[in-house]
């Protein structure tokens, strides 16, 4: 029992990390600290600015873009998008690679239409935003879905980041 005591609290420790991946690759819920820093960074956007902050969220049976919200909100306030493409292609169909971008950050130039975009796949109504621009902020930005794996392309799971 005594050797016990240590090798569970080497265990705990070892888990306690911010960010990692599972076996297959998959990145697991952030720790408390990451989404702490990701709030952090949110908090110092500036609020009200002329842009929004994308992240892709590609699925290889839906056809939606991904999250968008507001500079300077949190991703619990985001909403998932159909793109409208026809001032600007997305970054992922330029390169003519679908979904080559999955789970990429961008600062996105643009706004909402206004309509709602059917999307059959998921019966599902969307938002539609008309890009007219983007800067990719980060290809590995934190973890923002409560559970690991929801950003694997062949899941058929929508989750709304927390």
């Amino acid at each position: 029992m005594k050797n016990f005591k240590p090798l569970a609290l080497l265990i705990l420790l070892s888990i306690g990390g911010c960010q990692s991946l599972d076996g297959g690759g998959a990145r697991k819920s952030p720790s408390a600290a990451v989404r702490g820093a990701i709030a952090a960074g949110i908090a110092a956007e500036p609020k009200a600015a002329a842009y929004y902050i994308g992240r892709r969220y590609y699925k290889v049976d839906y056809k939606f873009w991904g999250w968008v919200r507001k500079s300077g909100e949190p991703w619990s306030s985001a909403k998932l998008v159909m793109m409208n493409e026809q001032t600007r292609i997305i970054p992922d169909r330029q390169a003519g690679k679908m979904g080559s971008d999955n789970d990429y950050e961008y600062k996105l130039l643009g706004n909402y239409s206004g309509d709602t975009v059917y999307e059959p796949a998921s019966n599902g109504f969307y938002p539609e935003f008309v890009l007219k621009g983007y800067e990719l902020i980060s290809d590995k930005p934190g973890y923002i879905y409560q559970q690991s794996g929801l950003t694997d392309p062949a899941r058929r799971v929508i989750a709304k980041p927390y």
